[in-house]
């Protein structure tokens, strides 16, 4: 094949790109030569290690050749793309497991699909005129061929800077971030492939490398960390608008020319893969649900348009004002189901019960089934819920069940529905609730299913009915760690965060305290903006200190109580209920329940309590969004 040279040399597979006038961007043909070379090799005696390199000066590889992407792409047919990108991951995964020393030595540009070839070897070499970059989000792409794992894994928060900012690294950067190794002096390449050629001993490489010359990455580390360490683009974005400095400065320009809809993915991703559990295969299987709807539904083709093909750079991207609702990041993240990147031959189906489809169950339910899993769902309204089965009982719904999940309104009912179900359960089922109930209540069913050998997972989530509408709750999970690891795969579908916070009876405490705190912050945020009004203080202009400031909160600047200040929330909506206040007053009720039981001191939480008390049964809370407590602060004078 004209494009790349597959050959054995000595005790080597050899691999050279050879598209020197393209700058040796991959092609599908070449992916699935390299995929078939390593297959070849794996188990051939004569083949001791593989070394990866490319003809010209100009690059080792500056990506994939989007050409014939873009061309099927702009005529409606996506799955050129999808089934490109799938054999791509693939044969990335393999690099990376391989089990032979792999050995690549990468000059010039290193971009996109170069990074999936070059840096997921046992040995990454690069020189003097090495330059790598992950630029995807400059096309409406997020950094893929497994660049998420190497990001994730990134010192600080260099991940997110280098992922959605496109930075180059030299060398010595890019053995500081991670993706290289060894440093070594490209006149002396010819001279080493030889000799592992001949001797098949990687541990030659240690004698010819060099300390890599000191790059521009490390200096501006602290800065990184600093501006790229919130949870949201919109995060990102604030730190650096409030700071006047060339770096924030800088920052902002490059971050305004590419599409907002995929650095927002870009930075969810690393923060869902930045775990002990992080593997190759988890980066890549995230990637694949990205670029299978970047066609469809992101700015790909727009991006590579103004970029590649009309060289305008005048892309016309979704969210051009940098806002990017969560609900669009989860929707771009969320599973494929059956359209899953997979690795394996064969996957069976997950058999899933689903215990109470009130408001927040049914869309949860319905996420699953859209995600391929056969979901049988029960409660005691008649309702239905799109692609799931529906069953006359709840013992009917969990017989046979992998994993039964309950959403349900408190702890009695969850006990008396643990008792139904759990003898009906097959030994090795794991149950999940993901209801908000007292932490006694959690830790009886505890006991119920282990005394049964059913796996427990005690669930409740944050983000109310939105969140389980799009995908985006926060999961905080008690449990064993192989309950967890059962449980982990749907908590990926039907939200954006899932922490194993201990033993069981733990998420149900993380869930209590959360709350505690968010029912205080909302608190004293509605009394901030109340206050700031008779002081004569611009709301807007209080808004753009205190997000910025050490008055920084999730109520203020993700939950804004104040109609059209900060980003979309319910106080927009006349206060129709996100999170409505009925329940804020359960969960403070429920943190006052342990606080007593634990003899814990709260005052606060005793005092948000009392307000919460006050405003849902002798005011006008009751069906109202839990931040209406704007209103009633602004008609109330100091007493």
């Amino acid at each position: 094949m004209k494009d790349i040279d597959i050959r054995i040399s000595g005790q080597a597979g050899r691999i050279t790109l050879n598209r020197p006038k393209a700058l040796n961007a991959l092609t599908d043909g070449m992916c699935h030569a390299i995929a078939a070379a390593l297959v070849s090799w794996r188990n051939d005696p004569a083949v001791a290690l593989v070394i990866i390199d490319a003809v010209g000066d100009r690059a080792f590889c500056a990506g994939g050749d989007i050409a014939e992407l873009y061309a099927t792409g702009i005529k409606g047919d996506y799955q050129y793309g999808r089934d490109f990108w799938r054999e791509e991951y693939r044969m990335n995964a393999m690099l990376f497991g391989y089990p032979k020393p792999v050995v690549s030595l990468k000059q010039g540009f290193i971009m996109g699909g170069g990074v999936g070839i070059g840096c997921h070897g046992s040995h990454r070499i690069v020189g003097e005129t090495s330059r790598i970059a992950m630029p995807e989000c400059g096309i409406g792409l997020i950094p893929d061929v497994g660049g998420t794992f190497i990001l994730a894994r990134a010192p600080g928060r260099l991940g997110e800077y280098l992922g959605i900012t496109g930075a180059r690294l030299d060398a010595g950067d890019a053995i500081y971030a991670g993706f290289a190794d060894h440093f070594v002096a490209q006149e002396k390449w010819p001279d080493l492939i030889s000799q592992l050629e001949s001797t098949g001993d990687v541990d030659l490489i240690q004698g010819v490398e060099e300390t890599a010359p000191t790059g521009s990455l490390a200096p501006l580390h602290a800065d990184i960390d600093r501006h790229f360490a919130g949870e949201s683009l919109g995060d990102i974005l604030n730190t650096l608008r409030a700071e006047d400095s060339d770096f924030a400065r800088k920052a902002l320009k490059t971050l305004g020319r590419n599409s907002a809809l995929s650095m927002a993915c870009t930075i969810e991703a690393l923060h869902r893969l930045r775990s002990p559990t992080l593997d190759i295969r988890k980066a890549l299987e995230m990637e694949y649900r990205y670029t299978w709807r970047a066609m469809e539904h992101g700015d790909f083709l727009e991006g590579v348009r103004a970029t590649i093909v009309d060289k305008t750079h005048d892309a016309t991207w979704q969210y051009s004002d940098m806002n990017v609702p969560a609900v669009a990041v989860s929707k771009m993240l969320m599973p494929l189901g059956k359209d899953k990147l997979t690795f394996d031959t064969k996957e069976t189906t997950m058999k899933i019960g689903f215990i109470g489809l009130g408001n927040m169950g049914a869309p949860m339910a319905a996420n699953l089934a859209k995600s391929g899993y056969d979901v049988t769902g029960f409660d005691m309204a008649d309702v239905s819920v799109e692609g799931a089965n529906m069953a006359e009982t709840a013992v009917e719904a969990v017989t046979g069940a992998d994993v039964v999940f309950t959403m349900l309104p408190n702890g009695a009912i969850l006990r008396a529905v643990a008792a139904d179900i759990i003898p009906a359960m097959a030994n090795g089922a794991t149950l999940v609730d993901c209801s908000t109930v007292d932490v006694d209540s959690a830790l009886a069913v505890a006991e119920q299913a282990e005394a049964a050998k059913i796996l427990f997972v005690d669930a409740p989530v944050s983000g109310g009915t939105v969140g389980a509408s799009g995908g985006t709750l926060t999961f905080m999970a008690g449990g064993t760690a192989k309950a967890f690891a059962k449980a982990e795969p749907m908590f990926d579908i039907m939200g954006q965060k899932a922490v194993h916070c201990g033993d069981a009876g733990a998420g149900q405490a993380a869930k209590i305290c959360n709350n505690m705190i968010l029912g205080a912050t909302m608190i004293a945020t509605c009394e901030a903006f109340a206050l700031a009004d008779k002081l004569g203080l611009d709301r807007q202009k209080m808004f753009n200190v205190v997000s910025t400031s050490s008055g920084y909160s999730w109520s203020m600047n993700a939950y804004c109580p104040a109609p059209g200040i900060g980003p979309e929330s319910p106080a927009d909506n006349d206060y129709t209920p996100g999170f409505a206040a009925d329940l804020m007053l359960k969960d403070l009720r429920l943190s006052q329940q342990a606080a007593k039981s634990a003899n814990a001191d709260t005052p606060m939480g005793a005092l948000a309590e009392k307000l919460y008390a006050q405003f849902v049964e002798d005011e006008d809370g009751a069906g109202r969004d839990f931040s209406a407590m704007l209103p009633r602060f602004e008609k109330r004078s100091h007493s």
